[in-house]
């Protein structure tokens, strides 16, 4: 499968980011973006698309000078004129880079791109600006078992305020925090069948007229995740990334062993390797749920 990722934001609430596109603002030694493809990897799948907007030129000058030394370990020798890697990062990586429009929307980002996904029965897509400890894998199954267009990560919203209730007269009712209610957001994490190009008309943000078809024709599905999820929307986000990272605890590094237990990389559920290599699809019976 092949993943999509939406890289056309500003990053405009986050400071010291003058003129760095969202996708590229950094945790630790690489920036966001990477971190994500490097969480998509693991499990296998390295066939990126990266839909590009505000500054596309500074992503494609990142990874066209990438220097694998800074997140590697190395030899060097002969007086610095031979580097031998010990490890590498992007070397069986392929990344198409496509111009989706300075002003697009991510319906509109996701249209721009579908001829580069000709001839795929499935595809992820994902925002460049969130991490998590996901087991991507879970989701597929999931996904592929209910056997519907497309499917989401839904997640607690990192939210630090409280759910206000009211009767008419403005009499409150109940003050509740919001981590204590049932209330759960579109944390991204994609999973499409090719089909979703249908649903989508020109100029459509994705989540908004797309998705109301697909649930009145129940076709969406969410996936819920009660684990590790950020989005970095602001400059607290970062920093709290940045910390977590900085500590030895990032829970997104599962390439690390650091998140919870996970698959080897590349070891795909029976129905998940089926669905890759356009075997059939029937879901074994404990994924249906």
């Amino acid at each position: 499968m092949k993943v999509v990722l939406f890289c056309g934001g500003l990053g405009m609430r986050i400071r010291d980011t003058e003129n760095v596109p969202k996708p590229m603002i950094t945790i630790g030694y690489r920036p966001i973006v990477w971190h994500l493809m490097k969480y998509y990897a693991h499990f296998g799948f390295k066939d990126f698309i990266l839909c590009l907007g505000y500054r596309a030129d500074y992503i494609k000058n990142y990874f066209l000078t990438y220097n694998e030394c800074v997140s590697n370990d190395f030899t060097l020798s002969e007086g610095g004129r031979r580097v031998d890697l010990l490890k590498s990062d992007i070397s069986d990586w392929r990344i198409t880079f496509v111009d989706t429009g300075l002003n697009s929307n991510i319906g509109m980002r996701l249209k721009a791109v579908e001829r580069h996904l000709a001839g795929e029965d499935y595809f992820l897509a994902n925002y460049a600006d969130g991490l998590s400890d996901l087991n991507l894998h879970a989701q597929l199954s999931h996904f592929l078992g209910k056997g519907t267009i497309a499917s989401f990560l839904s997640v607690k919203p990192n939210l630090s305020f409280h759910v206000v209730n009211t009767d008419v007269s403005g009499q409150v009712t109940g003050i509740e925090d919001i981590a204590r209610t049932r209330f759960r957001v579109n944390g991204g994490f994609f999973a499409f069948r090719s089909a979703i190009f249908e649903y989508i008309k020109d100029g459509e943000e994705l989540v908004e007229q797309p998705f109301q078809r697909l649930v009145a024709q129940q076709q969406l599905v969410a996936y819920q995740h009660d684990g590790f999820w950020r989005a970095m929307d602001t400059f607290k986000d970062r920093e709290g990334l940045e910390r977590l990272y900085a500590d030895g605890k990032a829970p997104w590094e599962i390439w690390k062993g650091s998140g919870p237990t996970q698959r080897a990389s590349g070891e795909m559920p029976p129905l998940v390797k089926a669905s890759v290599s356009g075997l059939s699809l029937a879901a074994p019976a404990d994924r249906l749920a």
